[in-house]
């Protein structure tokens, strides 16, 4: 269900843009079908996020039958299906994961939005063009089709891999080998239907809001920004969208912990080694990279041209300051030299200093290194499970002490 402020931003003329946006709080999550099917079945409230309520339910729908029906008609696969790990990334960390990762997905993107208004980045003409890409947005969120393209890609998924399951995966829970066949269990099947599409459903759905925030910040870099080559954030006023890549930080750990389980598992029941899984870790992690800072790598240009712009202008102050400077004080201090240590230009030429060495420093990417660790802790952790199903946890903690110091 919309609500009272979305809707305002469909009904104001072009003219009352500006000012109804000062109003609005746009939501890249509270919306579109599968938003409303929550709410409509009491699992969201509205300016509430029920967190307890949601992963609950949805892991009463995805584990809980699962067990029930192993226990009733697979019992010897019961200890199998509640120690598989697997399953417990998907079902209990991976779902979660996402589920919070939308709060941190609201609450972030709209602070960016609060950030562009109050900060004043935006002449009338580009905040009028940006409250545009904020309606086309919100339509391409409440759009049926994106969802339903999302759930009958996550099916495909699954049915795809099934053979795979079916030659490599003996696991009691999951069926039983007849002759040259495989046969599913029931609780197999309804893992097949309903756990494994709603984990890559939810995944899914988080890299769709991610693709509408790069279409937003994509958009937001054409605009004429009001960027300042001295801000002292270093990045000419943009690092608050950093903040963003904190906001990926979740779909990453869901994606990581379910491949990590699958590597562990390869490991530890299929004679797989650490170095087999080199290469698919590395594009792994540089997927995730590419993804969590693509949105940003827009502005490296703009901020590329700021640092370049702000060196020439900021230089050719500089000259003129530290010349009149040097005429005075070093050429013609003679019998002044008393008033030196009161000259009002002395502490102006330390501030223009201050603000040119700020210019040189200036990073085209806005992104600060807090984010990055974010990033990679979040892809870090589930790896380390990997390393640990082949190296005792010993030796690991031993060469880490050994790599700080």
């Amino acid at each position: 269900m919309e609500s009272e402020a979305e809707k305002e931003l469909d009904i104001h003329t072009v003219a009352d843009i500006p000012r109804a946006a000062a109003h609005t709080q746009f939501s890249l999550v509270r919306g579109g079908p599968f938003y409303r099917l929550l709410q409509a079945v009491g699992l969201i409230h509205p300016q509430q996020w029920n967190l307890g309520r949601r992963i609950g339910a949805l892991l009463a729908i995805a584990w809980l039958p699962m067990v029930v029906i192993t226990a009733f008609s697979n019992r010897a696969g019961l200890h199998s299906l509640l120690f598989d790990p697997r399953v417990y990334a998907r079902l209990w960390v991976a779902i979660p994961a996402l589920i919070v990762g939308e709060v941190l997905m609201d609450g972030y993107f709209g602070a960016v939005l609060r950030h562009i208004r109050e900060a004043d980045l935006l002449d009338s003409a580009d905040q009028m063009r940006m409250n545009h890409v904020l309606t086309q947005l919100k339509r391409l969120r409440d759009a049926f089709l994106p969802e339903l393209i999302i759930l009958l890609l996550a099916v495909v998924s699954i049915v795809t891999n099934m053979r795979n399951h079916a030659v490599l995966d003996t696991t009691p829970w999951l069926g039983r080998r007849i002759g040259d066949s495989f046969q599913f269990t029931a609780a197999a099947w309804y893992g097949v239907f309903v756990g494994a599409p709603l984990w890559n459903f939810l995944l899914g759905l988080a890299l769709w809001r991610w693709l509408m925030w790069a279409f937003y910040a994509f958009k937001l870099s054409g605009c004429r920004l009001k960027l300042v080559a001295s801000h002292p954030d270093k990045r000419g006023g943009l690092s608050f969208l950093g903040l963003m890549v904190m906001a990926f930080a979740p779909t990453a750990f869901a994606a990581s912990s379910v491949i990590a389980s699958n590597w562990r598992h390869e490991i530890l029941h299929h004679g797989a080694h650490l170095a087999d899984f080199k290469f698919p870790a590395i594009v792994l992690v540089m997927i995730i990279a590419l993804l969590a800072v693509g949105p940003l790598l827009f502005f490296v240009p703009r901020l590329a041209a700021l640092r370049q712009k702000g060196i020439l202008e900021y230089g050719v102050l500089g000259q003129l300051h530290s010349s009149e400077y040097h005429e005075k004080w070093i050429h013609h201090r003679a019998g002044h030299e008393a008033d030196f240590l009161m000259a009002p230009e002395s502490n102006t030429l330390t501030g223009f200093g201050n603000s040119y060495e700020k210019i040189g420093q200036l990073s085209p990417f806005p992104i600060d290194m807090g984010s990055l660790y974010g990033l990679a802790a979040a892809v870090a952790i589930p790896g380390l499970v990997v390393v640990l199903a082949q190296i005792p946890f010993a030796v690991v903690l031993k060469e880490l002490l050994k790599a700080v110091h």
